[in-house]
């Protein structure tokens, strides 16, 4: 919903500036990115107005990939898929730092029923041949409030990349803040209402979790302006 850039410093308080609100985007049309072969899309923006020039080589996109079957992903970072799962890829490219020391943070938003419950968990292991450097797994599940069965999930490893072709050395570290419940109301054209009407908010909870990028290595997006998660 929502794209965080803050100055990260050695100062007591970090930077942050301007956000940039997903639905103030202008979006291009998916008819020129859907692939019905593939399964797959990409949603690609950019600012309606753009004052600084930031984006005036870059975009934010989500690709989605649809699955037939059942397997393990090919690119990095390799999660397991079955024939009910869609991956949804963030990617930021081109977008020129505000700061020297920029780093960037997405907001996920999620819209669930009132008797649904959302948990998120996370669950290390060293024991990984496909990113044997990332030792942390999160999932952001929905239960049911009756029987706790799992009616969804979110799953992502705790790294993004800093390549379209990424290798185990363009990996970039990631952080999720805590589930919460979110305070801010939708705008009216957005995504979530055309789907779920008009009772967002009464018969659907929003929750959200903040994923940001870069720690001791965040100075990849700086040299590469691209990053993927």
């Amino acid at each position: 919903s929502q794209v965080f850039e803050y100055s990260d410093t050695k100062a007591p308080e970090e930077r942050f500036y301007p956000t940039y609100e997903l639905s103030d985007f202008s979006w291009d049309s998916i008819n020129r990115t859907l692939n019905h072969t593939a399964l797959t899309a990409k949603f690609r923006g950019i600012p309606a107005t753009d004052p600084g020039g930031t984006f005036s080589n870059g975009s934010v996109a989500f690709r989605v990939t649809a699955y037939e079957d059942g397997g393990r992903d090919v690119p990095l970072p390799s999660l397991l898929h079955t024939a009910n799962s869609s991956k949804v890829e963030f990617v930021l490219a081109g977008v020129a730092p505000r700061g020297n020391s920029s780093r960037f943070a997405l907001e996920v938003a999620t819209v669930e029923e009132l008797e649904v419950v959302q948990k998120l968990r996370s669950v290390r292991s060293i024991d990984d041949e496909y990113t044997p450097t990332i030792f942390e797994m999160l999932s952001l599940v929905a239960e049911s409030q009756n029987d706790s069965s799992t009616l969804s999930f979110l799953q992502w490893k705790a790294t993004a990349y800093g390549s379209r072709t990424p290798r185990h050395e363009d990996s970039i570290q990631c952080r999720s803040e805590n589930l919460q419940a979110a305070n801010w109301t939708l705008p009216v054209s957005s995504i979530v209402r055309a789907y779920f009407g008009d009772d967002v908010g009464s018969t659907y909870t929003v929750s959200a979790v903040n994923i940001s990028f870069g720690g001791e290595e965040g100075g990849v997006y700086q040299e590469k302006r691209y990053l993927s998660w």
